[in-house]
């Protein structure tokens, strides 16, 4: 333990006791326990729960782990029928192994058969098991439809009964956090679909190939895609009338484009000054086809309740989550083959299982309520904590703010904290409030291209109108022998969704415990204040999706 780190511990606990006493809760009782959450990370990342893929038998041994612990420590249960199970119904689809999919340029004269995984990926809707379309195309920029920030991709295009071949991403110029929303797939496909496209086609640019690689495509391909069901088993965030969408590679981009005589670094410069997309004569149609498995199955979020003690506030709730699924097993991989998921996102649910031990324990509970949500389908894009936000186990409008946690990278001496999202909200300045009692600063988000606020749960509680923030460990070190940026980067690089992220990694369990005060630091703040967070004036999202409820 080094010199640097025992004075930060020092002041760490001194701020975290002046913190306490502040609400009246005696700061004797919330120190977290380093070794249970090494004891939490160190099962739920064990081999033996086989990756934790949502609906997988490892993913529920993880679950039932979680509600002992939550029982254990007197954390009430709140999920479905008074027990800590909330059901998700599920619909799993992979790719039909024996019937590869089929993505062909054809025209008048020749068809190119492009390549799978080496040209593009395909994903069709989840209301059947094969579909295939032949359909001319047309280009739409980045198939954006957003007149606050004077984007509106489809103004004049007739694209009804068409393929949209859109760019990845989003122009620049717009606020990160909302431009990666109008990235988003699902925002891309709903403007295509509610104007009579029939499919999409998303083209690699250079900036989208830095933030994810074509190539790692690959890597997925054996793992199942699902979205949960409605209450008449139809799927949700689903889009049946846009029968297929296609990812190329940059290559086949330009393969798609050369008949055209278009440039891509041409249409990205147009697009990015936010000009009427170019009237693309493609002079071909693109046959797409594909053949999926599909299954109904269900996985459950496990949530808890440590019920405040004021006689009003106490209907009011602060959620805190981490996501307990990971990604399973790599099918066909020789050796180890596990995606254990130690990081992502064992450390996580440790720290909500040691936050939630801590608050239960108070002999002065906070004014408002506490639920606890370790969430399922996170890896499927965000299924648990869409299903929990738009169908909660507490009434409508009564959640206040979600804290998440996902994928702490807990091996450095972190001196200060990321919390993504919350420039938008009064949350801002709850965190910046809360670590610094801690001797900690809060730092802006340092890597706004991996549209990161849109890629964790809470992202899913903030389209429901509630203010919401992912907390994070910093890129600063109280180790002045430790380059934080770099342990993070070589963390993402080497490990992040690969078998290596398991309990070989260099853990600091000091930084760890931390941690945990920083989140249960944030969380007594929220449920103490006299006021709910709100979202700050004239806030794109809290205009956008703040509602009655």
């Amino acid at each position: 333990m080094s010199k640097s780190f025992c004075s930060a511990a020092v002041l760490a606990l001194a701020a975290s006791a002046a913190l306490l006493c502040s609400v009246s809760i005696p700061a004797a009782e919330a120190k977290p326990d380093k070794k249970l959450i090494k004891a939490h990370i160190t099962f739920l990342a064990d081999d033996l729960l086989e990756g934790r893929e949502t609906g997988s038998r490892g993913y529920d041994i993880a679950a039932r782990y979680v509600a002992s612990q939550f029982a254990q420590y007197d954390v009430a249960p709140k999920g479905d029928n008074g027990g800590y199970y909330q059901s998700v119904p599920l619909r799993s689809t992979i790719l039909a192994a024996s019937d590869p999919p089929v993505f062909e340029i054809r025209s008048k004269s020749s068809t190119e058969a492009l390549k799978y995984l080496d040209d593009f990926t395909i994903n069709s809707s989840y209301a059947e098991d094969a579909s295939e379309i032949t359909a001319p195309l047309v280009y739409a920029g980045y198939g954006i439809v957003a007149p606050r920030f004077g984007v509106d991709d489809y103004a004049g295009l007739d694209v009804k009964g068409k393929i949209v071949v859109l760019l990845s991403g989003y122009p620049e110029g717009m606020p990160n956090d909302e431009g990666a929303h109008f990235a988003g797939g699902e925002v891309k496909r709903r403007a295509a679909a509610e104007r009579g496209a029939v499919g999409v086609i998303s083209m690699q640019t250079p900036k989208s190939e830095k933030v994810f690689a074509f190539a790692l495509s690959r890597q997925y391909s054996t793992i199942s895609s699902m979205t949960w069901l409605e209450a008449d088993g139809s799927p949700a965030r689903d889009t049946p009338k846009l029968k297929h969408r296609a990812g190329l590679s940059l290559t086949a981009s330009q393969k798609l484009l050369a008949p055209t005589g278009a440039k891509l670094e041409d249409l990205i410069t147009a697009a990015n000054a936010k000009q009427k997309p170019a009237r693309l004569e493609f002079g071909v149609d693109v046959h797409m086809s594909r053949r999926s498995q599909r299954a109904p199955l269900s996985s459950a979020n496990v949530v808890g309740l440590v019920e405040g003690s004021d006689p009003v506030l106490k209907n009011e709730y602060v959620v805190f989550t981490a996501h307990l699924d990971h990604l399973g097993i790599a099918k066909g991989k020789t050796g180890d083959n596990i995606y254990n998921g130690a990081m992502d996102n064992a450390s996580g649910v440790a720290i909500l299982i040691e936050s939630a031990r801590l608050l239960a324990q108070q002999k002065q509970k906070p004014k408002r309520s506490v639920l606890f949500i370790a969430l399922t389908g996170e890896e499927k894009g965000l299924l648990g904590a869409d299903y929990f936000a738009r169908n909660p186990t507490v009434p409508r409008g009564s959640m206040v703010a979600n804290v998440n946690l996902d994928m702490p990278v807990l091996t450095y001496d972190f001196a200060d904290i990321i919390a993504y999202g919350a420039e938008h909200s009064s949350m801002g300045k709850v965190v910046d409030r809360a670590v610094a009692k801690l001797g900690l600063t809060q730092t802006p988000d340092p890597t706004p291209e991996q549209l990161v606020f849109v890629r964790a749960d809470h992202y899913m509680f903030v389209r429901e109108g509630i203010p919401g923030v992912s907390l994070w460990p910093g890129i600063k070190s109280f180790n002045k022998n430790e380059d934080a940026k770099k342990l993070v980067d070589d963390f993402l690089l080497k490990h992040y969704h690969r078998v290596t992220d398991d309990l070989t990694l260099p853990y600091n369990y000091d930084a760890a415990a931390r941690f945990t005060l920083v989140n249960f630091n944030v969380g007594i703040e929220i449920a103490n204040a006299t006021e709910r967070p709100t979202w700050n004036k004239g806030n794109f999202f809290g205009e956008t999706f703040s509602k009655t409820k």
